[in-house]
């Protein structure tokens, strides 16, 4: 397993791993209408995909705080630092035939060194119901900050878990 930066041209087959994970986990839970668009969102900082025996095997994105962002709001107000000195861990998914190589931990790994590269602490928020994701974050030593709930739409609630990583 390797991870590396992504470059433009990893976007189709991200999109196509992305598509197999929504599939099989129902992440993201709304199908994005543009996958590769979905995968660089305008606060972009960096992002990496994991390799395994020639194929894209998982992806992770790491992202300036947006205003809709639930833990880096939650992280500011215990730490009493600007949201200026936080970046979002996102857009993190490992294929069905990939799992249990250690892609999640890797990817996870670089998109920590790629915040603190940035002098930039790492947050994440994950919805409640995903497990295997705060499975994850639990064994990697991420702290949780807490639960909030967010308005995805006229009546539609979901409750996220929001996690920094360790100092």
């Amino acid at each position: 397993m390797d991870v590396r930066r992504r470059e433009p041209s990893d976007l189709g087959a991200c999109a196509r791993v992305l598509a197999e994970v929504h599939r099989s986990d129902g992440y993201p839970v709304d199908w994005p209408e543009r996958p590769e668009r979905w995968l660089s969102p305008p606060a972009l900082l960096d992002a990496w995909v994991a390799g395994h025996d020639g194929t894209t095997a998982g992806h992770v994105a790491l992202s300036r705080s947006g205003p809709d962002d639930a833990a880096p709001a939650l992280w500011c107000r215990r730490t009493g630092v600007p949201v200026e000195t936080v970046a979002v861990v996102g857009r993190l998914f490992v294929a069905p035939a990939a799992r249990g190589l250690g892609a999640g931990a890797l990817l996870m790994a670089r998109a920590v060194r790629g915040a603190r590269a940035r002098g930039l602490h790492p947050v994440l928020d994950v919805l409640s119901t995903d497990t295997a994701a705060a499975a994850l974050y639990d064994r990697l030593g991420w702290s949780p900050l807490g639960s909030v709930e967010q308005h995805w739409g006229p009546g539609r609630t979901v409750t996220v878990r929001c996690y920094a990583a360790p100092a």
